[in-house]
């Protein structure tokens, strides 16, 4: 994949995201009402916790034991509990429908309105979250199915964090974009 996504403080988790589909497919899936940093974070906590990142491993676990990974100190999430159910189900899709392999979703794809379709496929994706994944995909990874572009987020999103210092920049222009849609 890429070389690094600057999405965290911490050097070994962007790595992870970089290297690993599933990794970031969990950061996805964990972003939502906390910071980029923090839900980006959570892949790298949760391997270290549970030794690995395996889809398959993740969907045969036991359920009270994947939420007191996510509970261990500090939480993947300010909301652990849920956030264990909503990444296991996740991997038990990814461990179903693509054996396992989290490339399967887009490797062959032809049409970018297939590969949001099976991104929406995914528990808990609606609309933004697939848009924003096919985002990074398509940003930092080259995965450009025919017509990516028409599915491409016109809102800020994490898909134009290019360094750390973008984070902050992404914020403020976020709550600007918000207050904009509310007036």
């Amino acid at each position: 994949m890429s070389d690094i996504l600057p999405y965290t403080d911490d050097a070994a988790a962007n790595t992870l995201l970089a290297d690993d589909p599933f990794a970031l497919l969990i950061g996805i899936v964990l972003y939502q009402q906390v910071p980029v940093e923090t839900a980006f974070a959570g892949p790298s906590r949760v391997r270290d916790r549970i030794d690995g990142l395996d889809p398959q491993l993740i969907a045969e676990m036991d359920p009270e034991a994947l939420e007191a990974a996510f509970k261990e100190k500090p939480a993947v999430h300010r909301f652990p509990g849920n956030m264990s159910k909503r990444v296991q189900a996740v991997a038990a899709h990814i461990a179903t429908e693509y054996d396992g392999d989290t490339a399967a979703i887009w490797t062959d794809v032809d049409d970018a309105g297939t590969l949001v379709r099976r991104l929406k496929q995914l528990p808990g994706f609606g609309e933004y979250k697939a848009r924003i994944y096919l985002a990074v995909l398509a940003q930092r990874f080259g995965v450009r199915p025919e017509g990516w572009e028409a599915y491409m987020p016109d809102w800020p999103n994490i898909s134009e964090i290019e360094s750390p210092g973008d984070r902050a920049d992404l914020k403020e222009r976020k709550k600007a974009w918000k207050a904009a849609q509310k007036s």
